[in-house]
């Protein structure tokens, strides 16, 4: 089904506002997919705050002109979904993650940053840990000289207390 010129510009404004709040751009043929496996895809994306779409590429390049994804239009050709995230790595570890289990999926090009991804570019991306586990990480490296520095006091502490008992212990018998 086509579109007419007002719905194209509709589709093209709304591409064009997620991929201005959007820090990546990843975009993967889907040929082959089931439609069950392709609603577990977008649940699974939904959830973790990626918008997938599936688009007519031509609007995808229009949408894209001029911006940070721009560098990525000579790839959009085929059926492609396009997976856009505000979070880094969300979108590269959705696609990547999905497509490990299900070989049609398959990984085309991505872009983070102005720069573009090829297919290991994407993977790297998206082995990155997500910004929470690495604030996690921070604080325990943080908080670890001061977890150390508590137990050799308390373990001083304990051998002073003990050391004083046995003074009190001896001068008692005497």
């Amino acid at each position: 089904m086509s579109l007419n010129r007002s719905e194209k510009e509709a589709v093209i404004n709304e591409v064009t506002s997620l991929a201005a709040k959007a820090q990546t751009l990843v975009i993967a043929e889907y040929r082959g997919i089931t439609v069950a496996d392709m609603t577990k895809l977008r649940a699974d994306a939904r959830s973790k705050g990626v918008s997938l779409s599936v688009l007519k590429n031509t609007l995808a390049r229009r949408a894209v002109a001029g911006g940070a994804f721009d560098v990525v239009a000579d790839q959009m050709t085929g059926p492609l979904i396009y997976g856009f995230s505000e979070d880094a790595v969300a979108a590269a570890k959705v696609v990547a993650d999905f497509a490990k289990t299900n070989d049609k999926l398959v990984i085309r090009a991505g872009a983070f940053g102005g720069k573009a991804l090829d297919v290991d570019g994407v993977k790297q991306l998206a082995n990155i840990p997500s910004k929470e586990v690495l604030l996690a990480q921070v604080c325990g490296l943080l908080m670890s000289p001061m977890s150390r520095t508590a137990v050799v006091l308390g373990a001083l502490a304990a051998k002073k207390s003990e050391g004083s008992a046995e003074v009190a212990a001896e001068t008692a018998a005497a």
